[in-house]
C-alpha cells in the first residue's frame, strides 16, 4: 500500500539488493536482478528482434534459467549484469554490466535493452557507470564488448563509450561456432577519457 502511494506521487523507493550495490545515473538505477524482474526478463528474451544478437529468443522456462544464472553469478563472482530500472516509472528496461563466465574471451561489460526503449541512450548511460564500477571496484585492467558483426547499434554504443574494435573472437559453447567482434579499451584509456569528461564545464 505505502509503495503504491509513493508511486502515485511519483516517488519510487531506491531499489536495494542483498547481492550487490545499486548504481545510479540521472535517469536510472542499476541493481542485481531479482525474481520480480522475471516477467519483463522473459518478455525481453521472447522478443525476436531484441534477442536477435544475444543468442536468439528463449521460451519462458529457459528465460527463467537465464535469470537464475545471472543471480547465481552474483553469488559466485560478486558481480554480474545489473537490472536496469527507470527511476520515474520503476520499469525494468534491460540488463547491463559485467559478464565473465567460464571460457569468456575477457572481462566484458555488455548490454541489452527492451526494444521500445531503444534510441534513448540508456545502454550508453548504464554502461558508463558500470565500466566506472568495474575498473574502480572490481579492479579490471580491460573491458571488452562481444558484438555480433551485424549488430550496428551495439557497435555505435561501443564507439560512444570510447572502445574500438580489437579483434575477432568466439564465445564458449553453445555459441562457439558464431564469430563475434571484440571491442574494448584499457583502464588507462578509460581513465584518461573520464578525466577529460570531468574537465568539461
Amino acid at each position: 500500500m505505502a509503495r503504491a502511494a509513493r508511486r502515485r506521487r511519483g516517488v519510487i523507493a531506491r531499489p536495494l539488493s542483498p547481492l550487490g550495490p545499486t548504481l545510479e545515473t540521472p535517469r536510472l538505477w542499476l541493481r542485481p536482478p531479482s525474481v520480480e524482474d522475471f516477467e519483463a526478463w522473459a518478455a525481453f528474451l521472447g522478443d525476436a528482434e531484441a534477442a536477435r544478437h544475444i543468442g536468439g529468443t528463449q521460451p519462458r522456462a529457459t528465460a527463467w534459467r537465464s535469470l537464475a544464472t545471472m543471480v547465481g553469478a552474483w553469488h559466485l563472482n560478486g558481480s554480474a549484469m545489473f537490472s536496469l530500472i527507470d527511476k520515474r516509472s520503476g520499469r525494468w528496461l534491460g540488463r547491463v554490466g559485467p559478464w565473465r563466465p567460464e571460457g569468456w574471451p575477457g572481462t566484458e561489460v555488455g548490454w541489452g535493452v527492451v526494444r521500445d526503449a531503444w534510441g534513448h541512450g540508456y545502454a550508453h548511460e548504464a554502461a558508463t557507470v558500470t565500466i566506472d564500477w568495474a575498473f574502480d571496484v572490481l579492479g579490471w585492467s580491460e573491458v571488452i564488448h562481444t558484438i555480433d558483426p551485424d549488430n550496428v547499434a551495439s557497435k555505435g554504443v561501443a564507439r560512444k563509450l570510447g572502445s574500438c574494435r580489437l579483434r575477432m573472437g568466439r564465445l564458449p559453447e553453445p555459441y562457439h561456432e558464431l564469430p563475434v567482434e571484440i571491442w574494448g579499451q584499457s583502464r588507462a584509456e578509460w581513465n584518461a577519457a573520464r578525466a577529460r569528461r570531468q574537465r568539461i564545464p
